[in-house]
């Protein structure tokens, strides 16, 4: 139910100045259990991300396309996680956790923006693939300087439009109460069923959303590796297979990551009502994910590698 806090009365109606977020658990035993291990991966999410954004920029053997995406990529993470961590953390040590109707809305707006930016970004890092194994006397005019920057322009744009054509679909509705969101943080498919007016528009417009950019991307992505896959089978040598396989095996395994956890919280039925497991997945994919993006791609990496040998040299000169 509502609380009377966080309703404002308008003649014989009552709209919600606030929600109420469920949060995580309400086991106070789990809850000391998972506030340390959060906020360590949350701390650990802004030193890696920040770290190799630093260290991309500052390295010229690292000013080449894969680094450049890979360089946004990492803000992306910090800028995702950021937008439901730092408030998941403090509502560890509240009673009712609740928040703004205002504050609600730029979460989501955020979170949004920046997922749907991860989403195109992976294919775009994924075309970037498939022109340096599958053209590489191109490679260099494809994927210019110039091309590069107006692809990520293009995707922070794209995001944009699309996460707020979605904020403001879904947060123009009238909600009379109840105002609790059964998750840690400020959802579509948890809000929505919240209000008192017609939703159709703005489930449509999530829809499209979700066909545009999450299958889009996942498509696009899926055929990339489709053309790589081809590309590999019919190199001559066997060495230069087992490079281009390398170079490909990070982005993979975060793509795997992030799109089979993404579809698996949103593209079931009944996504009004959220589990356990939804919980669990949802942090995976907003907190956890965004944190081992850099150790992907960083682990068996030569250049970075080298590139932090370097880093520590000049250091310690």
């Amino acid at each position: 139910m509502a609380s009377s806090k966080s309703m404002e009365w308008n003649g014989n109606h009552s709209s919600v100045t606030m929600f109420i977020l469920l949060g995580l658990s309400d086991d106070k035993e789990l809850q000391l259990i998972l506030f340390p291990i959060l906020s360590g991966i949350y701390i650990l999410t802004l030193t890696w991300n920040l770290g190799l954004i630093f260290l991309i920029r500052m390295d010229p053997h690292l000013h080449i396309p894969m680094y450049f995406f890979l360089s946004v990529l990492s803000f992306i993470d910090v800028s995702f996680s950021s937008s439901i961590s730092p408030r998941m953390l403090a509502d560890f040590f509240q009673d009712e956790k609740t928040i703004s109707f205002l504050d609600c809305a730029v979460q989501y707006f955020i979170f949004t923006w920046m997922g749907i930016s991860e989403c195109c970004l992976m294919a775009v890092m994924a075309i970037d693939r498939y022109a340096a194994i599958g053209k590489p006397l191109q490679y260099s005019v494809i994927m210019s300087p110039g091309v590069c920057g107006r692809m990520v322009a293009g995707v922070y744009t794209t995001a944009f439009l699309s996460s707020l054509a979605q904020t403001i679909s879904c947060f123009s509705l009238y909600y009379c109460g109840p105002n609790v969101i059964q998750h840690f943080f400020c959802d579509f498919p948890q809000i929505i069923p919240l209000s008192c007016s017609d939703s159709f528009i703005s489930e449509t417009i999530l829809l499209l959303a979700a066909i545009f950019f999450v299958f889009g991307s996942f498509l696009v992505t899926l055929l990339s590796y489709g053309f790589i896959a081809v590309s590999i089978l019919n190199m001559s040598s066997g060495k230069a297979s087992a490079k281009a396989f390398n170079t490909c095996a990070s982005h993979l395994t975060a793509v795997t990551l992030f799109f089979s956890t993404v579809l698996s919280v949103y593209m079931r039925p009944n996504s009004s009502t959220v589990t356990k497991q939804d919980k669990v997945l949802s942090v995976f994919y907003a907190i956890v994910i965004p944190m081992l993006n850099p150790l992907i791609y960083s682990l068996r990496n030569k250049e970075i590698k080298a590139a932090i040998k370097r880093a520590i040299k000049k250091a310690k000169c």
